[in-house]
Order: structure tokens, then sequence, then C-alpha cells
């Protein structure tokens, strides 16, 4: 079990109801710091800023650590589906020791910044391969709903379709490991 911190860099600061739930950074890194003492958790995904706090702790001991790569589509903007490469690259990630990359891959059949979504993911997952990395892909097939609003398609042939696209990517499919959702029939996604 990896706990996933790499939301608020993209300004995804609620939770169900409370829309600021991780916005205070302090209470964040509370938690990380009970979820990560607890039997069961392996490791933590996150940004540089949050991985390096919890580093100065001494919380990452003997633990998975993922870096979060692209977080420049942020919630709620017009750009939102260009997820630029704001965050780790596979160098720093090989050159720090950590144990792999993670990538936000949202597909919009309608909007154009998804091609350089795609272009720049399968050129993370074959850098990090390089390095013998994992690169952790989290497609969806996305729609825009409204000028602020983003929603991930979350039906099993959607998931299907994003699933192809994604394991697609890059130079080897070797080190590449799929960050799923769960859905209805996840058997047929899987």
């Amino acid at each position: 079990m990896i706990v996933a911190a790499d939301h608020p860099a993209r300004g995804a600061l609620g939770v169900r109801g409370n829309a600021t739930a991780m916005a205070s950074r302090a209470d964040l890194l509370n938690r990380l710091a009970v979820a990560l003492t607890r039997p069961g958790v392996d490791g933590v995904l996150g940004t540089a800023d949050i991985l390096e706090d919890l580093l100065l702790a001494g919380l990452l001991e003997n633990k998975v650590v993922i870096g979060s790569m692209n977080r420049g589509g942020l919630q709620g903007a017009e750009f939102e589906f260009d997820d630029r490469w704001t965050g780790y690259d596979p160098e720093t990630l090989a050159v720090n020791g950590l144990d792999g990359g993670k990538m936000l891959t949202r597909i919009c059949l309608e909007d154009e910044d998804t091609a350089r979504v795609l272009e720049s993911t399968g050129r993370a997952v074959t850098g990090l391969a390089r390095s013998g990395l994992m690169a952790m892909v989290e497609p969806f097939l996305s729609i825009r709903t409204a000028p602020d609003k983003v929603v991930n398609q979350l039906d099993p042939d959607s998931v299907i379709k994003s699933i192809q696209i994604a394991a697609g990517l890059g130079a080897t499919s070797a080190y590449t490991w799929l960050k799923l959702p769960v859905v209805q029939q996840m058997h047929r996604a899987v």
C-alpha cells in the first residue's frame, strides 16, 4: 500500500465534501507521518517538497518512495489538461535514489494538450526504464463538463481504453505499472 500525497501540488485540496481538507501542510504532514508508521503501509507517492520533509523527519527508511512528475494541470484551470512536467524528472529520481516516478495521464479526445501529455509520458517511461526505475502511469479518459470542471470517466469501457493507451507508451513496458481506479466490473478492466 502506497499513500498518495501529490494532489495539493495541482491545487486539488478537497476530500469528499471538505474543499480544504489538504490545505494545511502541517496537518497533511502529520497525517502522512501517522500513515507511514502503520503496518501494511509500504510507502508514499509525493512531490519533492512533501518527500523532502518526510525524509528530514526520518519517515522514509525502508519505504517505497515514488516521485510525482507532472503537476502542471491545475485543478479548475482552463489549462487543466496541460499536465506539464513541473515535478521530478527521470534523472533526478535516479540520482536521489527514489524507486520510481508517477505520471497523471488524462486523455481528453477533445483537447489538444493530450497529445503533449502522451508524448511526455512516453519519454518519461523510457527515461525511467533506462535507469531501472518504476514508471507509474495513472491513465484516465477524461472530459471537460464545464469551463472549470474536468471529470474522469470511471465506467469500465473508458478505463479499458485508457489502460490500452497508457500501456503502449514508451520504448519499453518492462518497468511500467498502471495506477488504476477501482470501477464496476473491475475484472473486465484488468
